[in-house]
């Protein structure tokens, strides 16, 4: 089989199995929700509301009806009309009203995020491995060890406490100050949307009100690329080409970051995919510890609130993003390493 053959039957199975994998975790979520605890109704009406009105409550929201006969009618309604329901805490707002009211401000966190894990992962990484046994390499491991093993909730609030109480440097508890009119709303990410008009105030304003949120989340994340750079760099600075460019008289920088690095850089791509699901699971603590008015903690809320199809709805929108985001640094992996096609 050719290598255009392959990558495209790789890429074609690949985009099959996502419909199986999103509804896997359509219905994993519709199960798990009616194993928990907690009655909606109850959260809605108070546990002291006559039964007469909980029935009715219950018919309303289709909750009367039998477990199997409640999931065929919200697959049909998902798959045909892409109808994810109403929410129950916020007065029949579309569950769809409420991703599009808060994704915005997670998906800017999470681009922030990203960019400060792989600038502080790659450059301490890389810092490491290039002068092994040194003081600065076993601090790149303790780095490493460290940001991946610390709670966000309580780096979270520590970072809080240090420069936002004490120090007073940076702002918290928003996007933007509730005394200033936040950025139009072009694409919902105040950064791009304040550049776009040309608002340079509005967007250092959003730069500052990121910082905090977006930084602890990178540099919490940024330990899993330290320690795959650093492993794999260190093989690639042992490999023959480079003993070979050596050999040649080529600079050390150059032999580390023309050659070296870009070799050592490539399994950053698959670690991104699955850093990706852990950047959402981050930011439900991340947005709910700094109370950023994201769709995490939408859904922290909704989850309290025994909100069924507002869970339901943020869940398989985030599953979604991560299917489609693993299935993308697959091909990108493929593409790269054809020993993957095989």
């Amino acid at each position: 089989m050719s290598r255009s053959k392959a990558l495209t039957y790789y890429v074609v199975t690949r985009l099959l199995l996502a419909p199986l994998q999103i509804l896997t975790i359509v219905t994993m979520v519709f199960l798990l929700l009616r194993a928990t605890p907690g009655d909606p109704v109850d959260a809605i009406l108070g546990g002291r509301a006559p039964d007469s009105a909980k029935e009715a409550m219950r018919k309303q929201l289709g909750l009367d009806l039998p477990l199997p006969l409640q999931y065929l009618n919200y697959l049909g309604n998902l798959i045909f009309k892409l109808d994810m329901g109403k929410s129950i805490s916020s007065r029949g707002k579309s569950v769809w009203d409420i991703i599009g009211e808060h994704f915005p401000a997670t998906a800017e966190l999470a681009v922030f995020s990203i960019i400060v894990a792989l600038v502080v992962g790659i450059a301490v990484g890389t810092l490491s491995a290039s002068r092994p046994g040194t003081s600065l390499d076993i601090g790149g491991r303790l780095f490493g060890i460290i940001t991946y093993a610390l709670p966000m909730f309580w780096a979270g609030m520590l970072l809080q406490l240090i420069f936002a109480v004490s120090f007073d440097i940076l702002p918290l508890g928003s996007r933007f100050p509730v005394t200033l009119e936040a950025p139009a709303k072009l694409t919902g990410l105040y950064t791009i949307d304040s550049l776009l008009r040309g608002k340079f105030i509005e967007f250092f304003t959003a730069i500052k009100y990121l910082i905090l949120p977006s930084c602890t989340l990178g540099i919490l994340l940024s330990g899993i690329f330290e320690r795959i750079v650093r492993v794999n760099l260190k093989q690639t600075l042992q490999s023959d080409y480079v003993e070979a460019a050596r050999a040649r008289g080529i600079p050390e920088n150059k032999i580390l970051f023309s050659h070296a690095l870009k070799n050592a850089l490539i399994p950053v791509i698959t670690v991104l995919g699955l850093t990706f699901a852990s950047l959402l699971g981050g930011a439900v603590l991340t947005e709910v510890t700094f109370s950023w008015p994201g769709l995490a903690n939408r859904l922290f809320e909704a989850i309290n609130e025994r909100d069924y199809p507002t869970v339901q709805g943020i869940m398989v929108f985030f599953g979604t993003i991560v299917v489609m985001a693993s299935i993308t640094i697959d091909i990108l992996n493929a593409y790269v390493d054809p020993r993957i096609r095989y």
